[in-house]
């Protein structure tokens, strides 16, 4: 409950896609993030798709075929990196090569319902995740059972669960839903499978002690282009303040734009359940709550995620780390905050608080 860490792990669902078990024993943790679980000396080998460059424009649907065509291209590449990456020890070299895991991701989900006009809360959304995320594993499984024939499959595969039949994988699992924080900077599009976290936000303590402002270019494109643009409202929501509050915004918009901390624990889970369905690896995720959420609030999020068949869970109260990396405008609950001489802001309404220099 203090602020979610470590996260969860539920080991006997993550141990179900362990097809290795026999020769290697159980995996007993992930890497640092979640999303990778892994066996001693095995490595992250991530790349992660961009959505968000899949919408076509004219009529607003999904380019599947360039998505297939990515997908497939993606799986050869992150294959080709396992031999032609130099290890750091013989080790992890001889674990990574047995069962030559790779992890395809994906990011910009929330950037693609966004430009579809689709709620991420909504049932559709989660409707086009499972559509998405489904399709990826089928084309992800089909291009490592190519290479599994045109290079040969795993090592480890022979002494695997496999069907020896149907299921001659070069990678013995394919796809991993990483959080993509920086990458998705780079990219300019929405990390992982998270929703937009705010129309208008600082990322701190990053590139040795740096701040960064970021603005939502779809939210201010709309916003031009269904004329309820204004520099008053972008100040408004640079603030931390809500759209929701606003009388001037479609309810449609408001909709579409809900942001990360406005979205109900519940809601977070479901679209991490409909993306764990088909990934075959882990998913980072967080559960964004607010300061004052309780402890029930957080059991009942973690209860919903071992019903629903993730392979962990993570949340986050909000303002209860000292130093946030993601940061919504510069008020919380709605109150000023005290700005101390060491550079760290409180709020004496809810008790928020956060550091905003090392």
């Amino acid at each position: 409950w203090a602020n979610g860490e470590p996260g969860m792990i539920f080991l006997d669902r993550v141990n179900e896609d362990n097809h290795v078990m026999d020769t290697y024993g159980p995996m007993i943790a992930t890497n640092p993030c979640g999303e990778q679980p892994l066996l001693g000396n095995e490595s992250c080998n991530l790349g992660s798709i961009n959505l968000a460059k899949f919408v076509t424009d004219g009529d607003k649907n999904i380019d599947w075929e360039g998505l297939k065509r990515v997908t497939q291209t993606a799986v050869r590449f992150l294959d080709d990196v396992i031999d032609a990456n130099p290890y750091a020890t013989p080790e992890i070299e001889e674990m990574t090569k047995a069962t030559r895991k790779i992890g395809l991701g994906l990011m910009g989900f929330a950037d693609l319902l966004i430009q579809l006009h689709i709620a991420y809360n909504s049932q559709v959304g989660r409707d086009i995740g499972q559509e998405i995320v489904s399709r990826v594993r089928m084309w992800a499984d089909e291009a490592s059972l190519d290479l599994g024939v045109t290079r040969g499959v795993f090592p480890a595969w022979h002494d695997s669960n496999y069907s020896k039949v149907t299921e001659a994988y070069r990678n013995s699992c394919r796809l991993t839903v990483a959080p993509t924080g920086t990458i998705s900077m780079i990219a300019d599009c929405s990390s992982g499978i998270e929703p937009t976290f705010a129309l208008a936000w600082t990322k701190q303590n990053i590139l040795e002690g740096e701040t960064l402002t970021y603005a939502n270019k779809y939210f201010e494109r709309d916003a031009k282009t269904y004329g309820f643009y204004s520099d008053e409202l972008m100040d408004y929501l640079a603030d931390g303040n809500s759209l929701q509050e606003r009388i001037d915004v479609p309810d449609w918009i408001k909709e579409i734009y809900i942001t990360a901390p406005e979205i109900a624990p519940q809601d977070h889970v479901l679209m991490q359940a409909v993306f764990q369905e088909h990934v075959d690896s882990g998913i980072s995720k967080t559960i964004n709550f607010p300061n004052t959420a309780s402890i029930e609030d957080v059991f009942d999020s973690y209860m919903l995620a071992w019903k629903t068949r993730c392979k962990g869970v993570t949340v986050y109260r909000n303002g209860s780390r000292e130093k946030e990396v993601l940061v919504k405008g510069s008020q919380c609950c709605s109150q000023p905050l005290i700005i101390t001489q060491e550079g760290c802001q409180s709020c004496k309404n809810c008790g928020w608080s956060a550091c905003l220099v090392a």
